[in-house]
């Protein structure tokens, strides 16, 4: 399976959380897609393997629309690693995703959504302890100085996006430099907020079955 390429209201929509898209949009017709979209709304009862499926599309396009091999390449990375090294394989599978340097990008407020972060870092807008870094998998670890590259530092697109950022909303397990367009990564991810609520257990429900 490729990755998704379309709108993401029409998936947020259907998973009935917004994983992206238009928030208005998504808020004037917070209904499933399709002709019986409106009438019968979210009334159909999803059996145990359809509920288990919704949460794990739920994550999958909240990190931007991963390949669906990519985002089990994830999982069972991170089943291996609890596995050899002990710890729970949800929250090492959460931190693998948020070490993608896409991921990093937006957390930082350098982008507005993943996907846009993951179209800048494709660009090669930005280094990764000096070097440029145009792989948006790139997984980073701490002590990485991620910066926007000398000559883009005057696309309106990052000053732009800098001036919007809440402080509030930069995760403690990053810095960011905003006057020298750079961020650090201070350590491992702990405590990961996600944007919307995910039952991270029913996704190793899911590829446990």
């Amino acid at each position: 399976m490729g990755r998704y390429l379309g709108p993401l209201t029409k998936v947020s929509r259907r998973l009935g959380v917004f994983v992206g898209g238009n928030l208005k949009a998504f808020q004037n017709r917070n209904f499933p897609p399709g002709q019986h979209g409106r009438t019968q709304g979210r009334k159909v009862k999803l059996s145990d393997y359809a509920i288990r499926l919704q949460e794990k599309q739920k994550l999958r396009y909240l990190y931007g629309g991963l390949r669906e091999k990519q985002f089990k390449r994830y999982f069972d990375e991170a089943a291996r690693i609890a596995g050899i090294k002990g710890g729970n394989t949800g929250q090492i599978f959460l931190q693998l995703l948020e070490r993608r340097l896409d991921n990093v990008v937006y957390r930082l407020g350098f982008a507005k959504t993943r996907r846009q972060a993951r179209q800048l870092v494709r660009h090669g807008h930005f280094l990764v302890n000096g070097r440029k870094v145009d792989i948006p998998s790139y997984q980073v670890d701490p002590g990485d100085i991620i910066e926007v590259r000398e000559k883009s530092r005057n696309s309106p697109l990052f000053k732009e996006n800098l001036e919007n950022i809440d402080p509030r909303a930069i995760p403690n397990w990053l810095e960011l430099d905003k006057e020298n367009f750079r961020g650090k990564v201070l350590e491992i991810p702990q405590e990961i907020e996600l944007e919307i609520p995910v039952n991270v257990q029913l996704i190793i429900e899911f590829y446990s079955m």
